[in-house]
């Protein structure tokens, strides 16, 4: 008899690294759910200020259903603390982030999941952030550039597509390969675990603090016979 995969659900913020964290583990874990943390309004993404209907369109080429919490960046702990409370009633006993370096993000993580009896999975943890880039472009996986920290880059570096040919460019200017120190956050467009691509429009372009953003929105609504059954948590 084979033994069931443990139920997970995977801390989703749209971008390279959450996706990239689900690829290494999604043979190991029967993953069905994604947590995001949204604005109190719930109108963006609070790590990458994505609109919902983005993530939504995510989840429905996963065919994962999501986990939503409301909140300022004050009570994001305790909204946090609820979306889990909700994955452990859904039957979820572990949690996939996509953390690199900084032990402060790992230990949060592994804090916030034991308060809830569940177990926190690391599969990016200490990797080196050149192979990390280069096995996303490897991977066949598709992210465009959303936010790009004006510090290190500037506006044209908006909506491109992560490719091999950046990184030369990205370590001259003194980014991290996977702009692990906020550098430059991503939405991902296409994955292998992807029933299909997503394609996006470009919308407004704004620069605030220090932080050129692209706001993107989704050109088809989701599939009819997706399963989703968003949960928000207040």
């Amino acid at each position: 008899m084979t033994q069931a995969k443990p139920r997970a659900a995977v801390s989703w913020s749209g971008g390279k690294d959450s996706c990239a964290a689900l690829h290494r583990v999604r043979s190991e874990f029967d993953v069905v759910s994604m947590i995001t943390m949204f604005d109190d309004g719930a109108g963006r993404s609070r790590s990458h200020g994505l609109r919902p209907e983005v993530v939504a369109a995510q989840a429905d080429r996963l065919r994962m259903t999501q986990i939503v919490g409301r909140c300022s960046w004050e009570t994001y702990d305790d909204a946090f603390h609820q979306a889990l409370e909700e994955a452990r009633a859904r039957g979820i006993t572990h949690v996939i982030f996509g953390d690199i370096m900084f032990d402060e993000h790992r230990q949060w993580a592994e804090r916030q999941c034991e308060a809830s009896g569940l177990t926190a999975i690391e599969p990016l943890w200490g990797k080196s952030t050149d192979s990390l880039f280069h096995d996303w472009v490897s991977s066949g996986a598709e992210a465009w550039i959303v936010t790009a920290r004006a510090e290190f880059l500037d506006e044209t570096w908006l909506g491109r597509t992560l490719r091999a040919e950046l990184l030369p460019e990205l370590v001259r200017l003194g980014v991290d390969p996977c702009g692990e120190r906020g550098e430059y956050h991503t939405v991902v467009t296409n994955s292998p675990l992807f029933t299909r691509p997503l394609h996006l429009a470009r919308a407004a372009t704004v620069q605030r603090s220090g932080c050129w953003a692209l706001d993107v929105a989704p050109l088809e609504a989701p599939h009819p016979e997706s399963s989703l059954d968003p949960c928000f948590t207040p």
